[in-house]
């Protein structure tokens, strides 16, 4: 956790707790409609209140203590909904707002990319994106290197499993009828 994001984001009247609705990265574009990497500061959208520049620090900086999680066989518990909830959705606003809709395999290599280099970076922008939800996410709750891991590995098995060859797309299409996009 990172409690001076949780302080800015509460300064300015964002709820942090998530029991009322999930926060939302925007998606920025230049004048070509080509979406813009995220690199270490974002706007944070809870509401109708944008909280412009805040500071995300690297994931390996936010892993907090030595929680297992459980094995998301049958997918997200309820303690870890929101986690799951804001990186997909940032997936899908991603994706409805530049109208780059990703290929399951894809998404499969950028979840699973995100689990192995949790710091790195990726020629497709949609990995800053999810990179920046997990950051955001972790920058708000405690989360292990264990629980990041869990929930990483999760939605790379899921996108895994929508996938029904090379040029699907039906994990956007089952994540964003979800998130209530679709």
């Amino acid at each position: 956790m990172d409690k001076e994001v949780v302080d800015k984001l509460e300064n300015a009247g964002i709820d942090t707790s998530f029991h009322a609705k999930v926060l939302a990265i925007p998606i920025r574009v230049n004048g070509n409609k080509e979406p813009i990497p995220i690199q270490d500061e974002i706007s944070v959208l809870g509401g109708e209140i944008v909280v412009p520049r805040v500071g995300l620090k690297r994931i390996s900086k936010l892993f907090t203590g030595n929680v297992q999680p459980p094995s998301f066989q049958k997918g997200p518990t309820p303690e870890y909904m929101w986690f799951f909830l804001l990186i997909e959705k940032t997936a899908v606003d991603f994706c409805s707002c530049t109208g780059r809709i990703e290929r399951d395999v894809e998404f499969e290599k950028l979840y699973t990319q995100l689990r192995r280099r949790p710091d790195g970076r990726d020629p497709n922008p949609l990995f800053s994106y999810i990179q920046a939800a997990a950051r955001l996410y972790m920058s708000i709750r405690d989360v292990s290197q264990a629980e990041f891991e869990g929930v990483v590995s999760r939605l790379a098995r899921s996108a895994r499993a929508h996938s029904m060859g090379p040029t699907s797309r039906n994990y956007y299409e089952a994540v964003s009828q979800h998130v209530g996009i679709g």
